[in-house]
């Protein structure tokens, strides 16, 4: 990476960044619904594509200082969602199950769950220790966020720097 320039540091952060939604995208083709804080994370890396694009286009490397905190804001929203999956602390009440709910009828209460379908954030879809049976790979999609973010933050801060 060292002998990488500032230019193709940037083009392979914004593919990084496609790939990652892409595989979103994927996992969704494939009955994963995401929850709500699956498409919080998911925005940061919408404008890291562009922030790499215009990059590109203009030439401008400071962009990629706002392209490192677009990775760093995925890696918090994905370090947080880690924490609601293995309800280390609670999460929205939107996705975890609380809300207020003492003023409604049976029958709002009914209505309501069946014109909104909710994909908890609480509960974890997927783990790759469901493909390799190990537990030391117990990693969730939330968590592959997180940790591979915050990889690529440094990578944008390495891409700024460089001369």
């Amino acid at each position: 990476m060292k002998n990488l320039t500032s230019r193709q540091l940037i083009l392979l952060l914004t593919l990084a960044s496609t790939t990652l939604i892409v595989g979103a995208w994927i996992f969704q083709l494939r009955g994963y619904a995401p929850c709500e804080l699956c498409l919080w994370q998911r925005k940061p890396h919408y404008a890291a594509i562009v922030i790499g694009a215009v990059a590109l286009l203009t030439r401008q490397r400071w962009l990629a200082w706002p392209g490192a905190a677009a990775l760093a804001a995925t890696s918090a929203i994905g370090f947080y969602h880690s924490g609601v999956e293995r309800k280390w602390w609670p999460g929205p009440d939107t996705c975890t199950g609380g809300g207020d709910i003492g003023g409604m009828s049976a029958d709002d209460m009914l209505a309501q769950l069946q014109s909104t379908p909710v994909v908890m954030c609480d509960v974890i879809p997927w783990r790759l220790s469901d493909l390799i049976p190990w537990d030391l790979l117990d990693i969730t999609m939330a968590n592959f966020n997180a940790i591979g973010s915050l990889v690529l933050v440094f990578v944008w801060i390495a891409a700024a720097r460089r001369a």
